[in-house]
């Protein structure tokens, strides 16, 4: 599975320590919501960069002219277990709302201003998953359609079927992977059959700027 020809790969793992890092960052936050957007937490900013633990494996997939633009915070566990059907991520979040052509339209999420930018924005940006705990075929993996990000934006209505022509590949991880994807790949998740905790933080990273006063939220 490589990124360039099915849009998904697994790469290196992150440290035990690094682990415990974003497990610190993190244990305060809510615990009974599918996804949390995270924005100005120092310790896990800091190793994003691309010359940080996580960034630096960003940097070796696909350079170090990408940079952190938006992180959620997901925490599966036996209390909190939701399933999330086939679809593309299609919004970015910025600082504030502008009006430039080609976004639109715009939405609130979690307070912060989202966006839906050109697809050829979209295209251009990765998005990496950091596994705190395993992830078994029992543990509601990340689903992915292999090759879908080749596709553009897909109508709804067609989602289906790019899933059966494509086929579905499932993203297992021990505690530390970190999976690399197209950001555009659609993709899914089920609810867990054996819930253990499931925590990922994902993050979306992108090589461009924004125009014309539009400015990413970052991490």
């Amino acid at each position: 599975m490589s990124l360039l020809e099915h849009g998904a790969q697994h790469c290196s793992k992150v440290d035990s320590g690094h682990l415990r890092m974003i497990s610190d960052a993190t244990e305060s936050l809510p615990q009974n919501k599918p996804g949390i957007r995270l924005h100005g937490i120092d310790a896990i900013r800091g190793s994003l960069s691309h010359d940080g633990t996580i960034g630096k494996v960003v940097a070796d997939a696909v350079g170090d002219q990408f940079r952190p633009v938006r992180a959620i915070f997901f925490d599966k566990s036996q209390d909190t277990n939701w399933n999330l059907g086939w679809h593309q991520d299609r919004t970015i979040c910025v600082k504030e709302k502008r009006e430039v052509e080609g976004f639109g339209p715009w939405t609130i999420k979690a307070g912060m201003p989202h966006v839906a930018p050109p697809f050829e924005l979209l295209s251009r940006m990765v998005t990496i998953r950091v596994h705190l705990d395993d992830v078994s075929a029992s543990n509601a993996p990340l689903l992915i359609a292999p090759r879908s990000h080749k596709k553009g934006l897909v109508p709804v209505d067609q989602i289906d079927s790019i899933v059966s022509e494509c086929g579905v590949f499932a993203c297992f991880a021990q505690a530390g992977d970190i999976w690399i994807y197209s950001t555009p790949i659609l993709h899914a998740s089920d609810k867990a059959i054996d819930p253990n905790r499931r925590r990922v933080l994902q993050v979306d990273f992108s090589p461009d700027s924004l125009p014309e006063g539009l400015n990413w939220m970052g991490v």
